[in-house]
């Protein structure tokens, strides 16, 4: 989910209402899902406090996309056509944003946050870090703007995503109709992308559109009769909000740290997916989910003999 732009701030009322009724259904019994008090208000924090951080920096955001525009290739303007597309081209610029996030450290250290939570409700959503609009809305605004998008429609595609994302995070609403599922992205295929499911590590990138994780690849279909486990490989255990914001980072810099001065060595650990080791000794996703395929004893072409009682011990993997 991108960072919460100045329609954040508008809806704001809205989404309270929203996680209001929600958390009542839930402590009531009236829809599934699972809520935790210290859990809830750490997410809503990290949410005020982007809110916050945004909207001080907002100037850098808007200085870069105006300098973007003073370049841009083509001229759009403002038509059916160009709405359209202002949102389409965001949310295929976004997916690449979300999946380098996923398989880059660097970047990784910042989107942690998000998917920090065990939980999975609506004020996951409002989960979000705190290093301002840099790595938001310029990495996949510029772009447009440099295409030739008018900034108003860049922020208003940006903004539809933004809040197309909140509904997606719960566990109230089941599998939608198969039209759905095939095109748009559902609760169902968010809960895949936020587990630690070995199996769904590192799938379903795509912001409001499930096509881009159906055309590159990454599409996994969550599956039923399993639990699915939500969170990060290696558990966070803290609801501080500085901790929850700036872990990422802080595990990175260690390893730094320990490099000594090693440049080509703090690069490569920046630029590769988490759970990367100059030694090779990796316990990267890739060799997770090759881990858990070899203790499930997959049948030739893919099909699973028996389930994996052990799966929580993935759990301990290094970020």
């Amino acid at each position: 989910m991108a960072d919460l732009p100045v329609l954040g701030m508008i809806a704001t009322p809205i989404v309270l209402a929203a996680i209001a009724t929600e958390w009542w259904a839930v402590r009531q019994g009236r829809i599934h899902g699972r809520y935790n008090t210290k859990d809830a208000l750490t997410s809503l924090t990290m949410g005020a406090g982007n809110i916050a951080i945004n909207s001080a920096l907002a100037f850098l955001s808007f200085w870069v996309l105006s300098a973007a525009a003073s370049l841009r290739a083509f001229d759009f303007g403002y038509s059916v056509a160009s709405i359209l597309g202002a949102v389409v081209v965001h949310d295929f610029l976004y997916y690449w944003k979300h999946r380098i996030g996923h398989r880059a450290r660097w970047f990784w250290a910042e989107h942690v946050t998000h998917h920090s939570s065990e939980h999975y409700n609506l004020t996951t959503a409002l989960r979000q870090p705190w290093t301002g609009p840099i790595t938001g809305l310029i990495l996949t605004g510029g772009p447009m703007v440099l295409l030739g998008f008018p900034i108003p429609l860049v922020l208003g595609a940006s903004s539809f995503h933004l809040i197309y994302q909140l509904w997606i995070h719960t566990e109230a609403i089941g599998k939608l109709p198969a039209p759905f599922e095939a095109v748009l992205v559902t609760p169902s295929h968010h809960r895949v992308h936020h587990a630690t499911n070995p199996q769904y590590l590192d799938a379903n990138f795509g912001g409001t559109l499930i096509v881009w994780d159906r055309l590159f690849g990454t599409f996994v279909p969550e599956a039923s009769g399993e639990r699915t486990r939500f969170g990060i490989v290696k558990p966070l255990h803290s609801y501080n909000p500085l901790i929850v914001a700036y872990h990422g980072f802080a595990g990175l810099f260690a390893d730094f740290w320990r490099d000594g001065l090693r440049p080509h060595r703090w690069a490569m650990r920046a630029f590769n997916p988490p759970g990367w080791s100059p030694d090779g000794d990796h316990y990267r996703s890739d060799e997770i989910k090759a881990e858990w395929r070899a203790r499930q004893g997959v049948l030739q072409g893919g099909t699973v003999l028996r389930e994996d009682s052990e799966a929580d011990a993935f759990r301990v993997a290094a970020e």
